[in-house]
């Protein structure tokens, strides 16, 4: 769209002046693109462009001189082949079946890559064309992902909240041959959309046996088997095709703003930010994760595929209830080295701490206060460079802090990372003290996962950190506070979305910078700080631009029983809020029960109300908690830096936001449209005379 807008605007002045423009056009756009040419070896697939929306294109790479950039380029199974040689004999992948846990070597985890490729190879899979992945976290998500970039295909993920339309949509964008499902739950999404996906030749499930058997759909023991009659040679001639500059794999986003769109990965986007990435954060060999975020996210990936495999890591997985109730089970059992979370989970992760706090003695919260004090100008000594800790912190350490963080199975930890959200600074503190430094981290699909990291060395509270070591950030157009969208570059961008040209020249400008469409700025020393995203912007009747966000935060911070709010106002003459209050998920089910936390229910209780209840407080209007509420929102107004920004209108609904019920996106993320859909009656309430 952009270079349309450029060429008719050519065909409309004199034949001198085109000449003019078309050379200071090829100065401005082509110039700082010929001095950053990467080397053109093996390696590499012929490009000129710095994106492409075709399958089989390939881009130029974002290549400098010198530094981190300048490295050579890898595809991502020669990054996997080194690594077998490394560290073959060393355990990849655990997994708990029948009661006991389950090893895969690098070596295994291998072979059965290319057993999947190859088998993929026999289903059918064509160059260039997708395998989707529907189901939880497990070592066949992980062998299908890798088999079926072996085998020339582009895997993705497809969220498994997602409905049957979803899936449909996002098959038919991809191209897709093979669909691998986890269970019987799974494979009905599909059989109900079948006939609508063109390019669809069979099917495979993971999970239990199946119900009933149809044909071109197979379990995964026959698909595992049945391409051991492709010859290696012809899986190596495959895999020696593929360049570091073409595509490795697809990551569609979650749909939140508008329809899911391909994110095309190249092999050296990942190969290169993984390097990168891990090393900032300081990731170390062996390292031991657990797997429970959703793979169809970046991060997920990135964290329990990639960088495990770059450094010889292994990863552990959860069960599939771990990121809507708690993966504290797991942790205490795996006791990871490094551990990534989204806010709502470090939340829950704090209600646990808070909880088997709240059951001690008082001479024991005593004693936890005060060590949680020392603890406190430990963390701020570590992270401000002051090598020294405060005297009693060994005795805090042995008395408290050690036995705290056990008991949430992070005690070799020595720091962990939060993004997808905005996390509250209370929470940040919470950790602080128990030797849980949470580092905040800031990325998206489309450059690769996170691209600014805090570090134990570089670290601002409110911050997302500075740019890895090769990449870089810029505001574009910033505003007289310094706030502006937040911009791009660096290898780990990405090669663009796949058959959606007009997106790509949206998300990628001419230089190619990455808008982020998040809204942040930049301090003094780089440190980069979001404070609002462009779509999510409330644009009130009198014209004015308000990033609901940091309103939201900012209650949810002054009262502690809230679980969620979202702002609301846009095209109206004042804000309005809905409010949901934290209340306990039911084990089975995983739907939020009205029963409320047990900390709500001491907060309530300390302010004289005695309800247990979500309903008990609705019914009733509660004028206890309701207070309190309002009060909390009165010291959020009097901070509003206009009248337009102040909530003048609020309302607490029955039931917790959700994954389950459509409300959250697979991050935890607020599904704007679905929730002004679902309480549009409610919503219009606040606005009636």
């Amino acid at each position: 769209m952009r270079a349309a807008r450029i060429a008719l605007n050519l065909l409309c002045r004199p034949a001198d002046v085109r000449g003019l423009c078309l050379r200071s056009i090829k100065r401005k756009f082509f110039t700082v693109l010929e001095v950053k040419k990467g080397p053109r070896d093996q390696t590499l697939a012929p490009a000129d462009n710095l994106w492409t929306t075709a399958r089989d294109g390939a881009v130029r790479l974002r290549m400098e001189e010198r530094g981190p950039a300048s490295e050579p380029p890898v595809t991502t199974l020669q990054m996997f082949q080194d690594t077998v040689q490394r560290f073959g004999n060393l355990p990849a992948l655990a997994v708990k079946r029948d009661g006991q846990w389950q090893t895969t070597t690098y070596l295994q985890y291998h072979q059965q890559c290319r057993a999947a490729a190859k088998s993929f190879l026999k289903l059918g899979l064509e160059r260039f064309h997708s395998v989707g992945i529907l189901g939880f976290n497990s070592p066949e998500w992980f062998i299908a992902e890798i088999g079926a970039i072996m085998a020339g295909g582009f895997p993705f993920g497809i969220y498994t909240t997602s409905s049957s339309e979803a899936c449909a949509y996002v098959a038919k964008n991809a191209g897709t041959n093979i669909l691998v499902v986890e269970d019987h739950q799974q494979l009905e999404k599909i059989l109900q959309i079948q006939s609508q996906l063109p390019h669809l030749k069979a099917i495979v499930q993971y999970g239990p046996e199946l119900r009933e058997k149809r044909p071109n759909l197979y379990t995964w023991k026959e698909f595992m088997q049945i391409g051991s009659d492709i010859p290696d040679s012809k899986l190596d001639d495959i895999i020696a095709s593929q360049k570091a500059n073409q595509c490795c794999l697809i990551v569609y986003t979650s749909g939140t703003t508008g329809p899911p769109k391909g994110v095309m990965l190249s092999h050296d986007n990942v190969t290169w930010f993984v390097k990168r990435y891990a090393e900032a954060a300081g990731v170390q060999d062996h390292e031991i994760g657990v797997s429970y975020m959703p793979l169809n996210h970046i991060a997920a990936q990135v964290w329990d595929i990639w960088v495990p495999i770059c450094f010889g890591g292994t990863t552990y997985f959860a069960n599939p209830d771990a990121l809507r109730v708690s993966p504290v089970d797991i942790l205490k059992e795996v006791r990871p080295t490094r551990f990534i979370a989204v806010p709502r989970i470090w939340e829950k992760i704090q209600g646990a701490l808070e909880a088997t706090e709240s059951a001690s003695s008082f001479i024991q919260k005593a004693i936890s206060t005060w060590a949680k004090s020392i603890g406190l100008a430990a963390s701020h000594n570590l992270i401000n460079g002051i090598d020294s800790r405060p005297w009693g912190y060994s005795l805090a350490d042995f008395l408290v802090l050690k036995k705290l963080k056990a008991s949430v199975g992070l005690d070799r930890c020595p720091w962990c990372h939060t993004g997808a959200a905005p996390i509250t600074e209370d929470t940040l503190e919470y950790f602080m003290p128990l030797n849980i430094p949470i580092l905040q981290l800031y990325g998206m699909s489309e450059c690769s996962g996170p691209i600014t990291v805090c570090t134990l060395s570089e670290f601002r509270l409110s911050s997302c950190g500075k740019p890895i070591p090769g990449c870089r950030t810029k505001i574009h157009m910033p505003d007289k506070d310094g706030n502006g969208e937040v911009c791009l570059w660096g290898r780990s961008v990405f090669m663009g979305y796949l058959n959606m040209a007009e997106m790509t020249t949206e998300a990628l400008d001419e230089e190619g910078w990455l808008h982020s469409g998040d809204i942040g700025k930049l301090d003094q020393d780089g440190f980069l700080t979001i404070t609002g995203r462009i779509k999510e912007l409330v644009i009130t009747a009198g014209g004015e631009n308000i990033p609901p966000v940091p309103i939201e935060e900012a209650l949810k911070k002054e009262v502690p029983i809230i679980s969620n709010t979202m702002v609301v106002g846009d095209k109206r003459k004042f804000l309005s809020m809905l409010i949901t209050l934290k209340c306990i998920i039911d084990p089975v089910t995983l739907e939020p029960k009205d029963d409320l936390t047990p900390d709500v229910i001491q907060f309530c209780q300390q302010l004289g109300s005695h309800a247990t209840c979500v309903s008990e407080v609705v019914r009733s209007k509660d004028p206890v908690i309701y207070k309190a509420i309002q009060e909390g929102l009165d010291r959020v107004n009097q901070r509003a830096v206009s009248r337009a920004q102040k909530v003048q209108k609020w309302t607490i609904l029955e039931k917790d936001f959700s994954l389950d019920g459509g409300e959250l996106g697979p991050t935890l993320k607020l599904k704007r449209p679905v929730i002004l859909s679902r309480y549009e009656k409610v919503i219009d309430e606040f606005y009636k005379l």
